[in-house]
């Protein structure tokens, strides 16, 4: 299954200019999607919420020295 992530940046950085980004990840599930990201992102998980019922995980993920807010949808 295709997963969309899209991540924001929470804090202020001179690396990221503040605008959403979107990527398309193959998984089995959204955690599945969300360890992926981290992977390739080389970031840190620093909370992740999952809906009771619902589609759209939230995480907040750090990277470097910004935080960013990550859904994660089915695509």
């Amino acid at each position: 299954m295709q997963y969309t992530i899209e991540s924001r940046p929470l804090t202020a950085s001179a690396s990221f200019d503040g605008a959403a980004r979107q990527t398309t990840i193959d998984a089995a599930d959204a955690e599945e999607a969300i360890t992926q990201f981290l992977h390739d992102s080389s970031s840190e998980l620093v909370s992740l919420t999952r809906p009771v019922a619902g589609s759209e995980s939230i995480a907040t993920v750090r990277k470097n020295d910004a935080v960013f807010l990550v859904r994660v949808y089915a695509a």
